[in-house]
């Protein structure tokens, strides 16, 4: 397996405030991907082609955001960077950035809708 992850979906209960701090944190823009009954999903930017996981933002009735038990990583320059702009973009930062030794550093911050991500980058 060499890739062991192949998609990710990050559920949120507010779909506008949702692309708000993603799109301010790390500076791109969704793609909506439908329509289908009953889901609303908008995909960061991917090439499918290429190493790493796509993923996209998800609103279905029934599924609340926040209080998972997973942790997804986005890859940075420098995570600092992007953790500066998760205040202002209405999330919080949990613990900011910190070494984890010779695979880099990492930063854990909660989105809009309650969810922790983590941002991880190698200076």
């Amino acid at each position: 397996m060499r890739n062991p992850a192949g998609w990710f979906e990050i559920y949120v209960q507010d779909m506008e405030r949702a692309k708000r701090f993603y799109g301010t944190v790390f500076q791109v823009e969704f793609q909506e991907l439908g329509p289908m009954p009953g889901l609303e999903l908008w995909s960061f930017p991917s090439d499918m082609t290429s190493y790493g996981a796509g993923g996209a933002l998800v609103k279905m009735p029934g599924v609340s955001s926040g209080g998972n038990s997973t942790i997804v990583y986005f890859s940075c320059e420098d995570c600092s960077v992007e953790e500066g702009r998760v205040a202002g973009a209405g999330g919080k930062v949990e613990k900011p950035k910190m070494s984890i030794g010779k695979y880099g550093f990492i930063s854990l911050v909660y989105d809009s809708e309650g969810n922790m991500i983590g941002l991880h980058s190698l200076k």
